[in-house]
């Protein structure tokens, strides 16, 4: 993992976390990463996790010996990558702190210790010379914290990406950066596309060899495939054709006519990816959302009400500022069906949202006489 013989990576794998900001799966676990550039001066490049706390200390004191850091570079004071801070600071009391103005209000808030008269606060455009390496900086506000920055190192064409290009899983598990890639991003960072954006048009404008993010693994090859990501997922432009059909059922009939209405899509042709809202992982629910064009939300009235996993899937959505997706509905309700109503009105909180007709209402179960409103939706959504 390191990235050449002066710029040398002491980040820390964890596969013992079970969930991610105590509520994404990561059954393959999740790396902290941080760098070490060794040159005239030596700056460290992030901290990790108070979990890899013990670990990433030996490994940072094991690569500098009797050698001590000048500079601690914070783009990012999420614990995950800022809770060794203090540590640090007290482990190398002449090393200096170099984050954003923003960063440097904000970090008493995670220590007690005075680090006030230890700061350099840079802005948009400053550089930090190395000696053969030189930082550039260039802040990122709001992806996804307001505090966040990336630098650039010139000699080598580096980019340290913050979050950016950051993925679920372990680096020892080698994964396919898209794997986890894409769920790592609709989720932790994909309502902020407009953020991204502005970053991703400050990076065209670099001449970039290596990307280095905090989380997931060095990048080195296919960079313009996985900017390419980037750019769809911050514009909420899907990345495929095909219909997602999260549903919620409470006792099997309204999965059976999801299940229904996708035989009718894939025997026309298409690509249809259901889910049980009941038993997915809501994070990959929400992705799949991202990923494909077309969405039928199936779903129960439940108490004067929306079913839950279907009322938290789209307060999910909202929140991830989920838009431009053609999206039908599927409701059920036995006496008095309210669920396509509620939907509806998720929806419409949206952005470029188009709510197909008709809405299908089965009551209680599917049956022949409901043959053609599938149909309907069917074609409409086609």
């Amino acid at each position: 993992m390191d990235i050449s013989e002066q710029i040398r990576y002491v980040g820390c794998d964890d596969r013992s976390l079970d969930l991610f900001e105590s509520q994404y799966p990561i059954p393959n676990g999740v790396s902290y990463n941080s760098y070490v550039i060794l040159d005239e001066k030596i700056a460290i490049m992030d901290t990790v996790d108070k979990r890899a706390g013990e670990e990433w200390l030996k490994k940072v004191e094991k690569l500098l010996g009797e050698k001590t850091p000048d500079y601690l570079v914070v783009h990012h004071l999420e614990p995950d990558h800022s809770a060794n801070i203090g540590v640090l600071a007290d482990r190398y009391p002449k090393m200096q702190i170099v984050l954003t103005a923003k960063a440097a209000a904000m970090l008493p808030q995670f220590f007690d210790q005075d680090l006030s008269n230890r700061l350099i606060q840079v802005k948009e455009g400053d550089s930090l010379s190395l000696g053969s390496h030189t930082l550039h900086f260039i802040l990122a506000p709001m992806v996804h914290w307001p505090e966040v920055m990336v630098s650039y190192e010139d000699s080598e064409k580096v980019l340290f990406s913050a979050d950016g290009f950051g993925t679920f899983g372990a680096i020892s598990e080698n994964l396919p950066w898209i794997r986890e890639a894409r769920r790592y991003f609709i989720n932790i960072v994909g309502k902020y596309g407009p953020s991204v954006q502005g970053l991703l048009k400050k990076a065209a404008a670099l001449d970039i060899e290596t990307i280095a993010p905090l989380h997931g693994p060095v990048l080195s090859d296919k960079l313009e495939e996985y900017i390419g990501y980037y750019d769809t997922w911050s514009r909420y432009e899907a990345e495929e054709e095909g219909i997602v059909i999260p549903y919620a059922s409470a006792h099997g009939n309204t999965k059976e006519a999801a299940l229904f209405m996708a035989d009718l899509l894939e025997k026309a042709g298409q690509k249809v990816i259901p889910m049980d809202l009941n038993r997915e992982d809501m994070a990959k629910a929400v992705e799949n959302a991202f990923r494909y064009d077309r969405m039928i939300l199936a779903a129960i009235t439940y108490d004067g009400a929306l079913f839950p996993a279907m009322e938290d899937f789209l307060y999910h959505l909202e929140i991830k500022n989920f838009q431009k997706r053609k999206v039908g509905i599927i409701e059920n309700g036995s006496w008095g069906p309210l669920a396509g109503k509620k939907m509806r009105e998720h929806l419409e909180s949206m952005k470029e949202i188009e709510i197909v007709e008709p809405v299908v209402t089965i009551r209680t179960r599917r049956q022949s006489k409901d043959q053609a409103q599938f149909e309907a939706l069917r074609d409409a959504m086609l």
